[in-house]
């Protein structure tokens, strides 16, 4: 067998971890997200809430329409994600190579490490074991022979399941008869497309695979791949140089129409871009702005600069390019940085062979914060480390958007 792969899949994740730490929400609709009061989405939500229509990303409003007795809960974000380091230290004992897609969900290369399909199943179901046995909590898990076939594995039982795939010939009967959405990539568009041409299921997609290349092209090509059992796609572990962006946003309760208060709002998510990008080691050439207006029109605006994470360099670029949008009231802002490079690979600048042009960023970002602090009446130079914690960012800048002078 070229390769063996498990799909590790968790339940429920946020509101599981909740359920374990709170018993008494056991067999409850609990969603976790926006409150039904606010602006906001669902993050996730337990079974129990599912059974009413609710699912992850749906509008906060609407999953209180549909189940006004659930138990609605913001996220505590600090918390799922060390319980996801803790899944990873697990999962990682069985792999020779990890990809982590999400917090609670992973592809496991076991190939080498398992040395057999047998043992490979062995392995899955010792994870299954000992993430509930050590964390509290279930994971659904599939066994495949490439990773299309493991997600659709770790899906086949769920919640709490277990099932195999072993070849491409047990993939193609499994969902040979099952909708075209089954397939990875096939999402709500492209499905539309494919059913208006009269191809609504993988069987169908086999039997006129050169018409669906022909009208989709790369994607055509892959689905029909897909529909095959073929996947020869390798488990990749995750590298923070890959990513294309560092960046940070915020959606506010209710439209915001003074650029003032967004300029303000800017600094902080500078502030926390460049913490984001410290701990990954990397710099950015490009700053960003992103704003979301009442209507749900979205821009983007950005600039290239010498490679940098300062957070002052990045909220005096962003405040520039800030003053080049059309001011009408702003449902969302987001900051950040683009064209990532490593320690490695960025051009030397005069700031690091001169450490005064570092000590004169800092001077101007502590200014700015100290005036910005003076402003709100809040201590943001002597707490900056609280409020960059959890939900304390959503909650201060709510704060500013109420208090603002």
């Amino acid at each position: 067998m070229d390769q063996i792969i498990i799909h590790v899949d968790m339940d429920a994740f946020f509101a599981s971890v909740e359920i374990r730490d709170n018993p008494s929400l056991r067999g409850k609709p609990l969603i976790i997200g926006s409150l039904p009061q606010e602006r906001g989405v669902v993050a996730t939500c337990s079974y129990e809430a599912r059974k009413f229509g609710i699912h992850s990303a749906m509008n906060i409003k609407e999953a209180y329409r549909l189940c006004p007795q659930g138990i609605y809960m913001h996220g505590s974000y600090e918390k799922y994600r060390a319980v996801s380091n803790q899944l990873h230290d697990i999962w990682n004992e069985y792999a020779d190579a990890s990809e982590y897609v999400a917090l609670d969900e992973a592809y496991l290369d076991v190939t080498e490490r398992a040395g057999s399909w047998e043992r490979a199943c062995e392995f899955a179901r010792e994870i299954k074991r000992r993430t509930l046995e050590e964390q509290g909590l279930t994971c659904s898990v599939g066994v495949a022979y490439s990773k299309t076939a493991a997600k659709t594995a770790s899906e086949e039982k769920k919640p709490d399941g277990y099932f195999e795939i072993p070849t491409a010939e047990d993939y193609i009967r499994l969902i040979q008869d099952r909708d075209v959405r089954v397939l990875y990539t096939v999402g709500a568009k492209t499905a539309e497309k494919l059913n208006r041409a009269g191809i609504r299921t993988v069987r169908d997609v086999q039997a006129r695979q050169e018409e669906i290349i022909r009208s989709f092209g790369k994607q055509g090509l892959w689905i029909t791949q897909l529909a095959f059992g073929k996947d020869d796609r390798r488990v990749s572990p995750y590298r923070p140089e890959d990513a294309k962006s560092i960046s940070r946003e915020i959606t506010f309760q209710e439209d915001v129409t003074d650029f003032g208060l967004l300029t303000d709002v800017i600094l902080l998510l500078a502030i926390s871009v460049e913490r984001r990008a410290s701990r990954v080691g990397l710099y950015g050439e490009g700053v960003t702005v992103k704003l979301t207006y009442s209507d749900m029109k979205s821009i983007t605006r950005s600039r290239l600069i010498p490679s940098t994470r300062s957070a002052a360099v990045i909220y005096e670029e962003a405040g520039r390019l800030l003053g080049q949008v059309q001011q009408k009231p702003v449902r969302l802002v987001g900051a950040g940085i683009y064209h990532l490079t490593g320690e490695y690979g960025r051009q030397i600048r005069i700031e690091d062979l001169m450490p005064e042009v570092q000590e004169q960023q800092q001077v101007r970002l502590d200014a700015a914060l100290k005036d910005l602090g003076r402003r709100y009446g809040l201590d943001f130079a002597g707490n900056l480390d609280r409020i960059f914690h959890g939900e304390t960012l959503y909650k201060t800048i709510e704060y500013m958007r109420k208090h603002r002078p």
